[in-house]
């Protein structure tokens, strides 16, 4: 379990971050942080594997306090997959993946052979691990950026708005991707996301945060959807003015069920369930 104690982060500029925050997050369970720009969602993240320390307040992993643990360390026992992938351009894919395992000691075959089977996990062909990362499409270099958070087994996987610069297609894909590892894999997953659809999607424990990491709400999508705890929380999941009221429209043969904002939100099926959802 990770628990945060009444943290706060006061940045060198002045800047207030984060201001007694106090939060349990479960293991092996996928929780996410959700707020717009400001609401110091990727700070927060950033604290369980010490690239960021707080001004105030505790860190505990497992009822460890983080700050008695040298960062390096910790970090290599931590997985973190970031925007962007953050992969080394120079070093092929293989490389990439087994970067941390050959950092704590794994020889280079094992540690090559651990990415091989990495490669199989994510869905990626193992005939790219000899390519350098600008020869992948951005889907791929996300999925070596996971796999090569994965490479040490860690309990704790930290993910920051890892599919944001992908392209509507490839970011669903990769979400199915996280859903599916999840359930094969039962880590303790963090990810932190600006898109409520995104969290909703993935999350079985969302934590909406205001500006300074004030949390507005958390709960499950359907809680969250159900009773929204105010104005903020119903204008940001769009529960407010409709939007995610849904009514039927008939095309051609096809019954299409659209959104408050007329958007395509699936298709029903001759049986009446939804072929598809947005």
């Amino acid at each position: 379990m990770i628990e945060f104690r009444e943290v706060s982060k006061r940045f060198a500029d002045g800047t207030l971050a984060v201001d007694g925050f106090s939060l349990q997050i479960p293991p092996h369970s996928t929780t996410v942080l959700v707020g717009s720009s400001g609401s110091g969602k990727t700070t927060l993240l950033r604290m369980i594997n010490r690239m960021v320390d707080p001004t105030e307040g505790t860190v505990e992993i497992d009822g460890e306090d983080i700050a008695t643990v040298e960062p390096v360390k910790l970090r290599r026992r931590i997985g973190y997959v970031m925007q962007n992938s953050g992969l080394l351009p120079h070093r092929r894919v293989i490389d990439n993946i087994a970067t941390v395992p050959r950092l704590t000691g794994v020889p280079k075959a094992a540690a090559h052979e651990r990415a091989l089977e990495l490669m199989d996990v994510v869905g990626l062909d193992r005939s790219l691990a000899r390519r350098y990362p600008n020869q992948l499409s951005g889907g791929q270099q996300q999925r070596v950026g996971v796999a090569r958070g994965l490479a040490v087994d860690p309990n704790i996987l930290l993910m920051d708005e890892p599919f944001g610069a992908v392209d509507p297609i490839v970011r669903a894909e990769l979400q199915q991707e996280v859903l599916r590892l999840q359930r094969e894999l039962g880590k303790t997953i963090v990810f932190v996301t600006h898109d409520i659809d995104e969290a909703f999607l993935l999350g079985d424990r969302i934590v909406l945060l205001e500006t300074g990491g004030r949390i507005v709400q958390t709960g499950t999508a359907e809680e969250i959807l159900a009773e929204p705890a105010n104005d903020f929380v119903a204008e940001f999941v769009g529960a407010a003015r409709g939007k995610r009221a849904l009514h039927e429209e008939r095309i051609g043969d096809r019954t299409v069920l659209v959104d408050g904002l007329g958007q395509p939100a699936g298709v029903l099926d001759s049986e009446g369930g939804s072929e598809a959802g947005g």
